[in-house]
């Protein structure tokens, strides 16, 4: 599993011109999930997303986790996340899951995320054609993969 997680002041998602989803302060994550992909990858995920000190303490130093501030969450499928450029200029997206492993990993996904944040998760619509909307804060974007645990 791949997240590109972006620090956010304000986001939203947008399909067929109705809003479906909305957060303040939070982190907008962005989540692409591969074929190899399962439980491990999903608990790793969440403890390190949780975990993460991204957000400003008093003295403005990135001191605090997204649960010590209390902030949104708003995750997002974007298969692209495992495009491969290497062979010429077309992405080739063989590593993504196909929609019948993605939709149950990424549901299990937002399910544990919720929980352990004790609140909602804000979405997006799993394959539709989404226009996602975001105010970063900072900017603040980290890449984070399950498979590369760095």
């Amino acid at each position: 599993m791949r997240i590109l997680l972006q620090r956010v002041r304000e986001a939203s998602v947008t399909i067929e011109g109705t809003e479906k989803s909305r957060i303040g302060a939070g982190v907008l994550l962005f989540l692409g999930i591969e074929k190899a992909d399962g439980d491990d990858d999903i608990d790793w995920l969440v403890r390190k997303i949780l975990a993460l000190r991204i957000f400003p303490d008093e003295e403005g130093k990135m001191n605090r986790s997204l649960l010590d501030t209390g902030g949104a969450a708003l995750v997002v499928s974007q298969f692209t996340l495992h495009a491969r450029v290497k062979k010429g200029t077309r992405p080739s997206f063989e590593r993504a899951a196909p929609p019948d492993l993605a939709i149950p990993l990424y549901e299990k996904f937002v399910e544990r995320l919720g929980q352990q944040m004790e609140q909602e998760i804000a979405t997006g619509e799993f394959g539709a054609m989404m226009d996602v909307q975001l105010v970063n804060d900072g900017p603040v974007t980290i890449w984070i993969d399950s498979k590369n645990r760095e």
